[in-house]
Order: C-alpha cells, then structure tokens, then sequence
C-alpha cells in the first residue's frame, strides 16, 4: 500500500470519526472478559452435568469463547468484523489445544522428575546398584547421549551440508531428482528401520560389537535428511544478487559459495542442525538394538556396549519399582532439559550469525 493511500484511508476514518458514522467497536477488554465468562459457564457445566474430566470442561469453555465472541461481535460490529474474530477466535483456541498438553507434560515431568535429581544423581552411574533398589544415577548415560550424539553430528552435518549446496548450487537432470528422491524419503523412514540396517551391515555382516558409535551410526542416518532438507532451505534464502555481484567481481563458484552463500545462511544452517540433533537426542530404537547399554560409565564408545539418557528410560520404566520410576522421570527430565538447552543455543547462534540489516 503506497502512502498516499494510507493517508487517504486515514482521512476518510477521521472525517467518518468526527461525523459520528463510524462502525461500532468492541472495547479492548471484551476477548478477555468474553473468555471469562466462558471459563465460568463452562465449569459450572461440568459440575451441574457430573462431568469427572476437566478436559471436558475447558472443551466446553473453548465451544462457549468461540460461540459468545462470534454472536456478541455480530450483534454490536457486524458481520464482517464477526468473521475476523472467529478466525482470531480459533487460532487462539486451537494455539491453547496445542500448548496446554505440553504443559501438562513438563509439569508431570518437573514434579516426579526432581524427587530424586540432585548432585548424586547427576554424577554416579547404576555400577553396583540393581534396577529394582533405590540409589544409583544417570552420569553415564548422559556421557554416553552427549558421545552418541556428537558422534552422529559430525558424520551427518558436513555430508548433508555438502549434499544441499549439491543440490541448491549445481544439481541438474537425473542426479540430483535421484538425489532429492532418497532424501525425502529418508525423512519418512522409522528410527527402527535405521537401526536394523546398522545391525544387519555393521554388526552382522562385518562382525562389528555392540557399542556408542554403531548407534551412533544410526541417529546419523536420521540426521542427514532433516539436516540436508534445512540447509538447502536456507542456501535458497540467499539473493542470486549477492552470487552475481561476486560473480561479476571475478571470484570462481566455489570461492563464492565458500565466502558469501555459506556465511549468509550461517544461521539458519546452524539452528536446522541443532534441530536435528534434538531430533535424534530423544530416540531409542536404534539405541535399544545397537548400544545394548551398560550400568558402568564406558567414555569408550568404540568398545563394548555404552548407556544413553532414552535407554535408560526404557529400562527403569521397566523394573516397574518406585524407585526406577523414580530415576526414569529424573532422567527424562534431565533429557528435556538437555534438548532444550540445544534449542536456545540454535537460537543464540542464529541471532548471533543472523546478517545484520540497516534501517
């Protein structure tokens, strides 16, 4: 919208102001007020009805907001202006369905999980101490997440790095379709099926043993299309003005990708890895079938079987005692603090490396 039109519609919502004729408005207050009053009806729905789950409540409080807005709004604004905030209506709703289980699972997590997190939990290992009894701690199977995970981000970032400047920069005709085709569906591929190929080729045919780096092996396989898909993204950001302009200075192709395309999508390029790596930092499939797992610390993870913080979660959920209960909900609390200091790391890295914009 060019300025000189803003400046008209400014004018005619002045002069429609001082003559008295402009369309009624909600106060600001009314979504607020609106939503509480839904929340009221809706509980005492739920009590008068003998409804048990508060689920149902809040469902019917969500029916009631979305309803009550559209109607008031019709009543007082209009129709047009009914219909904007429906829509607004629903994506708040459905922005709460979507956040509200997530809540509800990093409190249950922190409640249960920090019974037992302390310092001795975070720097022993179960060496000594059975699944069913209290005592024990997680230290060596997050040393052996922290090896199995930076073992897999080095295999997988430079090939799927290399892989999307491949395919943003040179692919054409028959290789790289072929290319684009194996990546997408590596995407779709269950963990499960990555870790029964490292069985059957690394441990089966070429005699390999169980340990850190064969499962590794596998969440570096998950890794490289999430990381490939992400960068080609971001090397497609890149304005083609910024290539022709180093072009036209005389740097080869190579130097230019080297130079101004990779430095330009830094960013993005770093928080699409970090992404991966909390992708893979949270499976266990491939760990079950490949690492075996081990209640000692093992900082070797080329030799013999090696823990890993989702392995170790399926294993004291499984002794089925409130001790192991106890050390599985401290452990995946310990997980998801771990994923998610990558994530603000990714962030931090990516305004950090983001290019910088004049004004």
């Amino acid at each position: 919208m060019s300025d000189a039109r803003a400046a008209t519609i400014a004018d005619k919502a002045d002069r429609a102001d001082r003559l008295g004729i402009q369309q009624p408005r909600l106060p600001r207050w009314a979504p607020l007020g609106i939503a509480a009053g839904a929340a009221l009806l809706g509980v005492l729905t739920g009590v008068l009805a003998d409804l048990g789950s508060r689920i149902q409540w809040g469902l019917i409080a969500a029916i009631l907001f979305v309803v009550g807005q559209y109607v008031i709004s019709t009543v007082v604004e209009g129709g047009r202006q009914a219909k904007d905030r429906l829509a607004t209506s629903l994506v708040w709703v459905a922005f709460l369905l979507a956040v509200i289980p997530l809540a509800s699972l990093i409190w249950e997590t922190v409640s249960k999980g920090v019974k037992v997190t302390d310092g001795y939990f975070l720097t022993h290992s179960m060496s000594g101490v059975v699944n069913v009894a209290p005592g024990g701690g997680v230290y060596h199977a997050l040393m052996g997440t922290i090896e199995q995970v930076l073992i897999a981000t080095l295999i997988a970032t430079p090939i799927g790095l290399l892989t999307a400047v491949y395919l943003v920069e040179y692919g054409r005709g028959a290789l790289a379709k072929a290319v684009t085709f194996f990546v997408d569906v590596m995407t779709g591929i269950p963990s499960i099926v990555a870790g029964l190929f490292v069985l059957s080729l690394w441990i089966m045919i070429l005699d390999f043993g169980y340990s850190g780096f064969a499962g590794a092996l596998a969440l570096a396989i998950l890794m490289m299309p999430v990381v490939v898909r992400s960068t080609e993204e971001m090397l497609k950001l890149v304005p083609n003005e910024l290539r022709e302009a180093s072009y036209a200075l005389g740097v080869p192709k190579w130097k230019t990708i080297l130079k101004v395309v990779l430095p330009t999508s830094l960013g993005g390029i770093t928080t699409g890895v970090m992404l991966a790596v909390a992708r893979i930092t949270g499976e266990t499939a491939p760990v079950l079938l490949l690492v075996f797992g081990s209640p000692a610390i093992n900082n070797n993870p080329f030799d013999g079987g090696q823990a890993s913080l989702p392995l170790y979660i399926y294993q004291q959920w499984g002794a089925g005692t409130e001790a192991s209960f106890d050390r599985a909900w401290a452990a995946a609390l310990v997980l998801i603090v771990f994923v998610m200091i990558l994530n603000l790391l990714a962030r931090g890295i990516a305004r950090w490396k983001a290019p910088k914009t004049g004004h």
